[in-house]
């Protein structure tokens, strides 16, 4: 049914309130596609890895908010998770929740 006008406005409705965080998911995609490629990783590295980056950078972006900053500084983050890679990314998080465990 997407020929019905309710269904464009509401897919309109729907990409406006979340475009900050699909834009950042799409740069981080973007961001880590023309890092391996730059670096001269493997297509495996490419297929594998970019995506990843841009579901990360996707999730990073939404929880701004609980950050208590701007959901616009979503893009900002989700370009970090693309330049940094997954890899990083990983290990700082494993770092992080290992100082939490210690903590309590």
């Amino acid at each position: 049914m997407p020929d019905k006008p309710e269904t464009w406005a509401w897919l309109a409705a729907w990409l406006e309130h979340n475009w900050p965080a699909l834009y950042a998911g799409v740069l981080a995609f973007v961001i880590a596609a023309f890092r391996i490629a730059y670096t001269g990783g493997r297509r495996r590295q490419l297929l594998l890895e970019a995506p990843l980056c841009g579901f990360i950078g996707l999730g990073v972006s939404y929880s701004t908010e609980l950050l208590g900053v701007s959901p616009s500084v979503g893009a900002f983050f989700g370009a970090m998770v693309g330049l940094i890679g997954v890899e990083t990314v990983r290990a700082l998080a494993s770092r992080l929740l290992q100082q939490k465990v210690d903590q309590a």
